[in-house]
């Protein structure tokens, strides 16, 4: 569901260095964003790309449903590996380029959108500079779409009139965060914050430490558009206990801002989530 790359690193493994054949031209590489994970909330290209692409390099961001769809001679998991490892983001590039030249179809399938904390960038500067032609197909940023489906507009005319998105888990290599957490409490704005689940502790701090009301509604959006969402709100100085009450896991998104406290008002009727689930009785301290 939540837009981002596979966070950390592992140790690295070994691809054999691929051999381009002069009489072969290469194939075309596509950065596909998936959306949040529902499949109806694909694109018609996105669907259209899985289908005819010889290969779909993905990891699990897009999500069991969408993931099913695919043949499974034609995936490739780069994502989370077995011992817990997560597969080096070098292994990745050279993969698509090595299939590239091998004249493939390769989809490099993301979830939400590519270029949306989700190395999609990286990515394409990499394809670039080995010569292989790509296409970015964008997706539903989860950053977005995620809130939505819960119900939560991430601007509005009456509490927010700008939206900040932040990246809860940098590159572990950085030696200080390049997220300024004192300017984003004074913007008065939302701040959405994709995979930052296990920091949301250090974050929620920083931000009640640079005076942002401790009262601001936040909501944990977990798994938005899969079966099995859960949605789980507080406000800035609860929102830990909350998490850890109802154990809300990655992927999952943060929202933090006046406008985490529109799902309350509208949730009676909202369609977005299974009705079958159990409404919650306030909004503080409760998980649907």
């Amino acid at each position: 569901m939540s837009d981002g790359g596979d966070a950390g690193e592992a140790s690295e493994t070994e691809v054999p260095d691929a051999e381009s054949d002069p009489e072969t031209a290469p194939g075309v590489v596509y950065l596909v964003g998936s959306g949040p994970g529902d499949p109806d909330l694909m694109t018609v290209k996105a669907q259209r790309l899985l289908e005819e692409a010889d290969v779909v390099l993905h990891d699990k961001l897009p999500g069991p449903e969408i993931l099913g769809q695919i043949p499974e001679e034609k995936r490739e998991d780069v994502g989370k590996r077995a011992g817990g490892e997560w597969t080096p983001q070098e292994y990745t590039n050279k993969r698509l380029v090595e299939l590239a030249r091998e004249g493939k179809t390769v989809v490099r399938l993301k979830g939400g959108d590519p270029f949306v904390f989700g190395r999609g960038g990286e990515e394409a500067e990499h394809l670039a500079s080995e010569g292989i032609p790509f296409e970015v197909v964008p997706g539903i940023t989860s950053a977005i779409g995620g809130p939505a489906v819960a119900g939560i507009p991430v601007t509005h005319r009456d509490h927010a009139s700008s939206v900040s998105f932040v990246t809860g888990h940098e590159d572990p290599t950085k030696e200080e965060s390049a997220v300024n957490w004192e300017a984003l409490a004074a913007t008065g704005g939302t701040i959405v914050v994709l995979m930052g689940v296990g920091k949301l502790p250090d974050y929620t701090k920083a931000l009640r430490s640079a005076g942002m009301n401790p009262e601001t509604p936040v909501a944990l959006v977990e798994r938005a558009t899969w079966p099995n969402m859960r949605v789980a709100t507080g406000n800035l100085e609860d929102i830990v206990d909350v998490r850890d009450e109802y154990d809300i896991e990655p992927p999952a998104i943060t929202v933090i801002g006046e406008v985490a406290g529109t799902r309350e008002r509208v949730l009676e009727f909202l369609r977005n989530e299974s009705e079958s689930e159990t409404e919650p009785e306030s909004q503080t301290g409760t998980e649907r």
